[in-house]
């Protein structure tokens, strides 16, 4: 995954001059479309089929439990995210969530957090850097992994690395849980798809513009609760 990363990022570097895309924000156009043609290719033949089948064969409860499982261990890195985005309130909420879930709610498979009134959140580097300063740069799509911007895939090996699934051994226990979230995440998402599929637009245009709004606006929320915790501490050391 990090060497198509990797490509991907050298390939646009090599086909960035000749773009002759008219949005700003998505100067290598050319590039990813055919990124995009090629995605929806491997898409159409092997994730969307492979992810139906498990919805229809797989329990409701097994489902649950594999997208608990796998958010259990994502909350983690999320944590420290949050740490390193200045917002300890929330750090400590993920923190707390990661130890409820692994303990009483059987390695992650059952989310009691949630439950109990703890909010799940969703942070990664890419994040951090926005709310650190760093512009997300252009638009870019990566081989199999999808959306992304320039910033994101800068954060990318950093958020791979972090993942506690990447240190499970058996290896070929760790790859079978690998393909198992893939297929999970991709299954989730079947129904907005199929809606997308059918729809009478330009679906790389719709996908592109909902996905950089979608972004910026987590690292707005990220830059705010920051703010609002420095005004809060103001507030406190001027009382």
């Amino acid at each position: 995954m990090l060497r198509l990363a990797a490509g991907a990022f050298v390939a646009v570097a090599l086909s960035g001059c000749a773009s002759t895309a008219s949005n700003p924000k998505d100067p290598f156009e050319g590039y990813n479309r055919a990124v995009f043609n090629f995605n929806d290719k491997v898409d159409t033949a092997v994730l969307k089929p492979t992810a139906t089948a498990y919805k229809k064969v797989m329990p409701g409860f097994v489902q649950t439990g594999v997208n608990n499982f796998f958010g259990n261990l994502s909350d983690v890195w999320t944590a420290a995210n949050q740490f390193l985005q200045g917002r300890p309130a929330e750090g400590l909420n993920d923190v707390t969530r990661v130890a409820l879930n692994t303990t009483f709610g059987i390695a992650g498979l059952i989310d009691v957090a949630s439950a109990s009134g703890l909010r799940k959140h969703n942070e990664d580097f890419g994040q951090t850097l926005g709310v650190w300063g760093v512009t997300s740069g252009p638009y870019l799509i990566l081989p199999v992994l999808g959306p992304s911007t320039v910033r994101d895939t800068v954060a990318l090996p950093l958020d791979m690395k972090a993942d506690p699934w990447n240190y499970k051994d058996p290896v070929h226990v760790r790859h079978i849980g690998t393909a198992l979230h893939i297929v999970d995440q991709r299954a989730v998402l079947l129904d907005a798809s199929n809606l997308l599929e059918e729809a009478a637009l330009d679906r790389y245009e719709f996908i592109r513009d909902g996905f950089m709004q979608r972004r910026e606006s987590k690292v707005q929320d990220g830059r705010e609760d920051k703010q609002s915790n420095k005004d809060a501490s103001s507030d406190k050391s001027s009382k």
